[in-house]
């Protein structure tokens, strides 16, 4: 694994927009970045990476069969009382999941580490199924990477065949997110670009427009049922609005499914520290009251059960906090996890996120940062096989 210098295409910003890609800089500064790009092995790639990958994604399903069996571990993931019900059966109804991504610290010289496991929303899913395969593909046709150059990335075809797999043709699904978020909206319409791409019928709404009828069933602004919906929303704030109490009844096919509320969450990573002590690609980890959290000593990360790009997460050095960027998730239910710091790559921290399309390692992304923890403002690099 390397970083080299690149580059930048004169013209890539014009290339971005024209596919839909607006949210390369956030607030002037750049997000997406192709100053620079990662190189791996073969090796690296289907050891390191693919393996460990597909590996802790068994891993975690059969951390969610042990979970919905059990009400004293609903609780420990603090899924709400009267969902969990709802939860717990869309597991033994077998919901299919799309996707997942976990996030990793890997340098090439050790395994991969697990941060967490991002199992519900899809934040730079765009950017590596897209458009760092086109970056890949001009730098090959301009002559700067030789012809026999590579990428791990299958996202965009397995997702794909994801959606025919767990949808029959002209099947109609509404597609939901904040519809003034230009990330979130433009991440949508290329999930809905994949479910044509699939043969089936998407249709947006936005996710306050949804509304529930006089039978409990969902419908959108057209009074259209609803009976398939991706939503761009997280499990752990949909679980406890209001309107919580209709899903049971309401018959609509979830995507994530609503069992992938139990992954979205960092207690997992104590659970799976329990059962499988000592895995290489796993980090000590323990619930904050759990006594056996001494064993990590003066140094560790403290993590809530449910955050996002890193806020409120504080990394403790000999007792010390770091700066926490206050994202409103610092209230609830706090992990803590061995301290092990992104590696470093020209100054940069680097977190390499490995995609997951139902059962199969997809392809990765990467992202850097001048600092420790990785936010909504680090930027996305492309990568490539030698």
């Amino acid at each position: 694994m390397e970083r080299l210098q690149f580059t930048p295409r004169p013209d890539w910003q014009e290339k971005a927009k024209a596919v839909g890609f607006t949210w390369h800089h956030d607030n002037g500064l750049p997000y997406w970045d192709e100053t620079a790009a990662y190189a791996f092995s073969l090796a690296e790639i289907e050891n390191d990476i693919e393996a460990p990958t597909e590996e802790l994604h068994d891993m975690c399903l059969d951390l969610v069969a042990e979970v919905v069996a059990s009400e004293a571990l609903m609780e420990r993931v603090d899924i709400p009382a009267p969902m969990r019900d709802y939860v717990a059966n869309s597991w033994r109804a077998n919901a299919g999941s799309l996707y997942g991504r976990f996030d990793f610290a890997y340098d090439g010289k050790g395994p991969a580490k697990m941060y967490e496991y991002n199992a519900d929303t899809p934040t730079s899913v765009f950017e590596t199924a897209v458009f760092q395969w086109l970056w890949l593909e001009e730098q090959i046709a301009s002559g700067v990477l030789p012809a026999h150059a590579d990428q791990f990335n299958s996202l965009h075809e397995k997702l794909v065949s994801r959606f025919a797999n767990l949808f029959p043709p002209l099947t109609q699904i509404h597609f939901s997110s904040d519809a003034e978020f230009v990330e979130d909206r433009q991440t949508v319409l290329f999930l809905e670009d994949l479910a044509v791409q699939a043969d089936l019928k998407p249709r947006f709404v936005a996710i306050n427009d949804i509304g529930i009828d006089s039978n409990g069933l969902f419908v959108d602004l057209e009074d259209r049922s609803i009976t398939a919906l991706f939503k761009l929303y997280p499990w752990e704030d949909m679980l406890r609005d209001d309107w919580a109490k209709h899903l049971p009844a309401s018959g609509v096919r979830m995507l994530e499914p609503a069992w992938k509320a139990i992954l979205s969450n960092k207690a997992i990573l104590p659970l799976l520290w329990e059962r499988h002590r000592g895995h290489p690609n796993l980090l000590e980890s323990y619930f904050e009251d759990d006594p056996a959290r001494s064993s990590l000593g003066r140094d560790y990360a403290r993590k809530p059960f449910f955050s996002r790009e890193g806020a409120n997460v504080e990394l403790v050095k000999q007792g010390v906090a770091s700066e926490v960027q206050d994202g409103g998730y610092g209230q609830g239910r706090h992990i803590l996890q061995a301290l092990h710091s992104a590696p470093r790559f020209a100054g940069n921290h680097v977190i390499i996120g490995s995609w997951i399309v139902g059962d199969h390692a997809a392809g990765i992304g990467i992202r850097e940062d001048a600092g420790p923890v990785t936010r909504n403002t680090s930027r996305f690099l492309p990568h490539f096989i030698r």
